[in-house]
């Protein structure tokens, strides 16, 4: 039997407040005819409210059984193919992209109150593109990648430090250096919608839904 949620918890959890800013406007009439160039206007306006890691998102997947799986990572780019992101092939997502290649994507940023919300068929980009977007990125992502053994079990954290300090030494005196599984992918939106919160609970949100001439149908959902 579950033990019940100790009060000193749920007090908390109930304590917290959300929005605690004034929350700009959304006419989704003025909205542009595709999602992205919307995406890039409120990614740069979630940045210049000063939001934390405005470029993270979660991935959902789902396994062998269908089961959901989430997790937050980078976003590497966003443009007229969808919206790019990077991770080992071998990692299990990388596996449950193989098996199943369909994704979701989240992004919140609270300092506006707005999320957005992508849904669509993966794709695998070239091995060019993966290298080229591996040797973008810093020393300590470099590193990471070299490592290689993304979801394995580790035997302790002396054998991680030993590998994070050994793939470091590489990435430094090695910086082309290459991890072959280290894959870009793309996920090509089928729909996209943006949600703007609103102090009286008035949520907008608006939906692209791509239609099969390649144009984007737009609807409002109830909040």
């Amino acid at each position: 039997m579950n033990s019940p949620t100790p009060p000193a918890f749920r007090d908390l959890l109930h304590a917290q407040r959300v929005w605690d800013t004034e929350l700009p406007s959304f006419d989704p009439a003025s909205a542009p005819a595709a999602p992205v160039p919307l995406f890039h206007a409120w990614f740069a306006e979630a940045v210049a409210a000063g939001q934390a890691e405005p470029h993270t998102m979660s991935l959902a997947t789902a396994d062998a059984e269908g089961l959901p799986d989430v997790r937050t990572l980078m976003l590497h780019d966003a443009d007229e193919r969808g919206w790019h992101f990077a991770t080992h092939a071998t990692s299990a997502k990388g596996r449950q992209l193989a098996a199943r290649p369909y994704a979701a994507l989240g992004f919140y940023w609270p300092a506006r109150g707005r999320q957005v919300r992508v849904r669509g068929p993966v794709v695998r980009c070239t091995p060019a593109e993966s290298h080229a977007d591996l040797h973008a990125r810093s020393t300590g992502a470099l590193a990471a990648a070299v490592t290689g053994a993304q979801s394995e079990v580790v035997g302790s954290l002396a054998e991680l430090h030993r590998a994070a300090d050994a793939a470091w030494d590489r990435a430094r005196a090695e910086p082309d250096t290459e991890a072959p599984t280290w894959t870009r992918y793309v996920v090509e939106p089928a729909e996209v919608e943006f949600f703007q919160g609103d102090a009286r609970r008035r949520h907008i949100r608006l939906r692209y839904r791509r239609q099969g001439d390649g144009d984007w149908a737009r609807e409002l959902l109830w909040p």
